[in-house]
């Protein structure tokens, strides 16, 4: 009934999504396959894109030509740029969607891509010939024929949800869970193991009093996600902030004894940085509050996400704690919270390609992968999509680095370090991140993504103009003089010193407390230059006059680290007598004694830092 495809994507999710849109704007003829039409790009958890190093991400599957960017910047009802008063490597965009716009805009991308084709039902098993996939399986008996298939599945393989004593089976809540790939994947060699994650109870927050919270507004000038023309907001919705307290402590504590992850009914390890409100309490007992975040769903809806409040405790108990919080005290709930124990495949099973090793023409990406979020999951949806369409044409493999995208960096830590709980991004994790900035990440990947046919020539144009275009403003200010009398009181009014003569813009860019937005507001003959370049190419601008040198220092740091991949290291070092490293680090390289440089920087517990001291130790004992 089904013609022969290039590619099958197993799951719309967001990695899913991806997936499917990048391998048919390559070519491929793709089918995709999900279990509920009306849940493609669901948000399951929180209606958010981004945060830290979450909005690199994002930013990176942009300058890939993916459409999470773009999709997040249609439908978002809030923008904050996180971490601001930081460096501009630490810099995070994050904003708020309206769930179910999210959704839909997704879906009418997917719809209007005519290589692209839809099933709804839920795949069993996969098609094979030896050790070669050619296809699936689905519940309803139908055998689908393919080159190469992608399994997005995230929670839902054997998934099952846990709300106190209740056990459901499902991947999400309302939806069956899926039986059988588990299965297949383990007898065709693969290993599996278990993981949990959590969501918060949904309010309605026409019963909530906002008055009795702190405001969190969106930022005065809201930036976007997307290197296209799409438009910035013009009004946001705010979100709010409030706290729980001893009273609600006391209530969630009264529910332990019902709590499926302290009577160990739960045997998946849960993510560690989005802990729930039962763990919160119990790991940091000495905490008499914790904060909460109230976040709207959309622009129209009522519906609240609690953030911050993720539990599986029985659901009367929840609500009780919930009171407690300043403006719930009249809270009503639309659902529960709920946690949920999953598959997955550890990723040290994988290509960096994210093909099996064990099955060929078998990707994995997403949460089925060990990791959490739809960030984490989007990314990797490019990049199976990217190299399924590769293999169907037998072509090599792309592999980004770890100097060259955060994306680069997540799975080359997936693959070479696996993980045994659900992997989150973080600006940590990157030892280049001061090359990986969010403002940058066109430049980083969109000349690779137009030489692989993942973007148009428009999107190249556009990012030529854009450094035409900051090359001319930087030599503006290094041109351009002001005068004491022009910019002193700007000057003195952020606490730097003042002018005693003339000077160029350039180097006054560069003091910390200057930015170039306040000084075109102070100083009107800057903001008349300013106003003839573009808004991304003042904010470069700024950026490389300010950490010019640190780029400069960080790039040949980059060199030096590719130089030194295959450094041997085996007999060679005395981990041991290296107090610099941690001790953690010394351990692991005792224990293992890995045979170069490359293969240190992959055992986990050994950080970037680690790597660094190593190679200075090498420099001065060859010295």
């Amino acid at each position: 009934m089904l013609p022969t495809y290039d590619v099958i994507v197993v799951g719309a999710g967001h990695a899913g999504c991806e997936a499917a849109s990048a391998a048919a704007r390559l070519g491929s003829r793709v089918l995709l396959v999900t279990m509920n039409m009306q849940t493609i790009a669901q948000m399951s958890c929180n209606p958010a894109m981004g945060g830290v190093a979450k909005g690199q991400i994002v930013r990176e599957i942009d300058a890939l030509g993916g459409w999470s960017g773009i999709v997040t910047d249609e439908t978002m009802i809030q923008f904050r740029m996180l971490n601001t008063s930081k460096g501009a490597a630490m810099w995070s965009p994050r904003a708020q969607s309206d769930r179910m716009r999210f959704a839909e805009n997704w879906r009418m991308k997917l719809e209007a891509q005519p290589n692209i084709d839809f099933w709804q039902d839920n795949v069993t098993g996969l098609l094979m010939d030896g050790e070669t996939v050619r296809g699936v399986v689905t519940s309803l008996g139908i055998e689908i024929n393919a080159t190469t298939v992608v399994i997005t599945a995230g929670t839902f393989l054997n998934g099952i949800i846990h709300i106190g004593e209740k056990q459901l089976g499902g991947g999400r809540a309302g939806e069956k869970a899926s039986v059988g790939i588990t299965e297949q994947l383990r007898a065709l060699g693969l290993t599996s193991d278990r993981m949990k994650t959590g969501t918060p109870a949904r309010i309605d927050g026409r019963s909530l009093d906002y008055t009795r919270m702190e405001e969190q507004a969106g930022d005065a000038r809201p930036g976007k996600f997307s290197y296209t023309p799409t438009q910035a907001l013009t009004r946001q919705r705010s979100c709010w902030i409030t706290y729980t307290n001893e009273a609600a402590h006391d209530i969630l504590r009264e529910g332990f004894e019902k709590s499926p992850m302290f009577q160990g009914r739960i045997q998946g390890r849960g993510p560690r940085y989005c802990p729930s409100i039962e763990d919160k309490i119990t790991r940091f007992a000495d905490k008499d509050r914790h904060q909460i975040f109230v976040e709207p769903e959309g622009w129209e809806t009522c519906e609240v996400y609690v953030n911050g409040f993720s539990s599986s405790l029985p659901e009367d108990v929840q609500l009780r704690a919930m009171r407690q919080l300043r403006g719930f005290e009249n809270a009503r709930m639309f659902r529960p919270g709920y946690a949920i124990e999953y598959d997955y495949f550890p990723p040290t099973q994988l290509k960096t390609s994210l093909e099996s090793r064990a099955v060929k023409g078998l990707f994995l990406a997403g949460q089925i992968n060990g990791t959490t979020g739809y960030e984490e999951a989007a990314c990797q949806g490019v990049v199976a999509g990217l190299n399924a369409h590769r293999y169907v044409q037998r072509q090599e493999a792309v592999v980004f680095g770890r100097n060259e995208a955060y994306i680069g960096v997540l799975i080359d830590d997936l693959v070479h370090k696996g993980t045994d709980e659900p992997y989150r991004m973080f600006t940590s994790r990157a030892e280049h991140r001061l090359l990986l900035r969010q403002d940058n990440a066109d430049e980083r990947l969109t000349p690779r993504a137009h030489e692989l046919g993942l973007v148009a020539d428009d999107r190249l144009r556009a990012l030529e103009a854009k450094q035409r275009d900051t090359a001319r403003l930087s030599r503006w200010l290094t041109d351009t003089s002001v005068s004491p009398a022009e910019i002193n009181d700007y000057l003195t009014g952020i606490d730097s010193a003042p002018l005693q003569q003339s000077n160029k813009l350039a180097p006054l860019v560069k003091r910390p407390q200057v930015t170039l937005t306040e000084m075109a507001l102070a100083v009107p003959r800057v903001g008349e230059g300013l106003a003839a370049y573009l808004p991304e190419s003042v904010e470069q601008a700024e950026i490389q006059l300010k950490y010019g040198s640190y780029l400069e220092k960080e790039a040949a740091v980059v060199s030096k680290v590719e130089l030194m991949e295959n450094r041997v290291l085996d007999g060679r070092v005395d981990y041991a007598t290296i107090k610099a490293l941690s001790h953690e680090a010394r351990e692991k390289l005792l224990r293992i004694q890995p045979e170069t440089l490359g293969q240190a920087s992959r055992i986990t517990g050994v950080s970037p830092a680690d790597i660094a001291v190593l190679l200075i130790h090498l420099e001065r004992a060859e010295k």
